[in-house]
């Protein structure tokens, strides 16, 4: 397993990210109705590729990029985006490597913690970061406003 750092906009990265666009509104559909506050749910997660600080691949030779994470920059805060894994590939272990190298770019930008929003119907997302030493915090904007079954943690790098 090889780590690549490419462009939030990279075919492969592009490519993953719709898996996981794909997974999220199946668990979300029913609670996402056609509206204001759906408009204002998609505003909330959407990533302005000016924001984000690093795109991470995690790559196997044979298979190619099988997850992907980033980082972005809100409110001064670092916040790991768009964390998604092969559904092939679960189970492996390769969440909690990618999740350590995206960990070790933001320390090595200064960062002293980095936060991150999930949601309710995610609990292998919420027990991963649980194990990884993150802590849960009140859910923070955009979400609080947007998403409210939002689930938000930290991990503090220093």
């Amino acid at each position: 397993m090889k780590f690549e750092q490419v462009l939030w906009t990279d075919e492969r990265a592009v490519a993953l990210q719709r898996i996981l666009e794909v997974d999220l509104h199946g668990r979300y559909a029913g609670r996402l109705q056609p509206g204001p506050g759906r408009d204002a749910a998609l505003s909330a997660l959407a990533v302005d590729p000016d924001d984000v600080l690093a795109t991470v691949l995690a790559v196997e030779d044979d298979t190619g990029p099988v997850a992907h994470a980033a980082l972005r920059s809100l409110n001064g805060e670092w916040e790991v985006k768009r964390v998604v894994v092969l559904e092939s590939q679960r189970g492996r272990g390769i969440a909690s490597m990618l999740m350590g190298e995206v960990e070790a770019i933001a320390a090595r930008g200064g960062a002293a913690r980095v936060v991150l929003q999930t949601g309710d119907q995610q609990p292998e997302a919420v027990a991963l970061y649980s194990k990884l030493g993150y802590t849960r915090i009140p859910v923070y904007e955009p979400y609080a406003s947007a998403i409210p079954f939002s689930y938000c943690f930290e991990k503090r790098l220093r």
